[in-house]
């Protein structure tokens, strides 16, 4: 079991998501960057489906009451184990009783904490992941214990041959041609794919909005399913980019859809850093 000392902000638990359920309006959910998540697991053998926990800005504060493993990957929190400091993208061993504090945020903002075996949380719908309106628990909390696979072997030669990292200095989110692409004019193509974008400060699990906007518009679609890395367009101009915990439905046009890859790294940024888009 790990006991949640300090929750941190935004704490969550996520594996790949709930699929099956989004004619019934329920969100994908999961990890929002699936790309340092999987790097996390991997490195512990362990299985992609795993829950980790998504640590967003600012970290818990977690006491383990059992021996395990752990790695850390994704945005760099300055982690440390009983005060000594851990590194991104490597394997500890962890003994009972110790305590993992996260400090200063350097790079990133989502940081993903595997354990051996996973975190064998509550199955809700299929996944682990939370999400408010279907698990009844959306953040940590202060004195939350969570379950975890415990006395397990660790994978002494984790296969990292399809693990991924992200250039976190790039700007370039590769995106694919959205259902209704074709309604745009070319001068709307050509401020999309020539323009500069920033991130607005409304960004979240649910949506990030971009600060510039193109030209207005009034094409209008019947309300049509959408999916993570879905980019709509408003009547105003704005572009708004659908993350994992989005509606399953929308009305805007659907102009671009995002890579998972893209998604991924997108989930890294922040408000105010820049975007620009690249077709696939």
């Amino acid at each position: 079991m790990i006991q949640v000392l300090k929750p941190g902000f935004l704490t969550s638990i996520q594996d790949k998501g709930r699929f099956g359920y989004r004619h019934s309006g329920v969100p994908i959910s999961g990890a929002m960057d699936e790309v340092s998540s999987d790097m996390a697991n991997a490195l512990l053998g362990n299985s992609k489906d795993a829950a980790v926990m998504e640590i967003t800005l600012s970290g818990p504060e977690l006491l383990f009451e059992s021996d395990t493993a752990i790695a850390i990957s994704g945005a760099m929190m300055s982690p440390t184990i009983n005060d000594n400091e851990l590194f991104n993208d490597e394997v500890y061993r962890i003994k009972a009783g110790s305590i993992l504090k996260f400090g200063k945020l350097v790079r990133g903002i989502r940081c993903y904490l595997a354990v051996s075996g996973g975190f064998n949380t509550k199955k809700v719908l299929g996944s682990r992941s939370w999400y408010f309106s279907v698990t009844g628990v959306e953040v940590l909390s202060t004195g939350k214990r969570l379950p975890i696979a415990e006395n397990r072997s660790l994978n002494k030669n984790p296969d990292l041959t399809a693990a991924m990292v992200h250039n976190y200095n790039s700007s370039v989110i590769e995106v694919e041609q959205g259902p209704e692409f074709d309604l745009l004019s070319e001068a709307q193509k050509a401020q999309l794919f020539n323009g500069i974008f920033n991130i607005a400060k409304e960004n979240n699990r649910m949506a990030y909005q971009l600060k510039q906007q193109i030209y207005k518009h009034t094409y209008s679609i019947l309300t049509s399913s959408t999916l993570p890395g879905t980019v709509q367009l408003t009547p105003s101009g704005k572009l708004i980019i659908l993350m994992k915990d989005a509606q399953t439905t929308g009305g805007y046009p659907r102009v671009l859809q995002l890579t998972e890859a893209s998604i991924a790294l997108l989930s890294q940024k922040s408000t105010s850093d820049e975007v620009d888009f690249t077709l696939k």
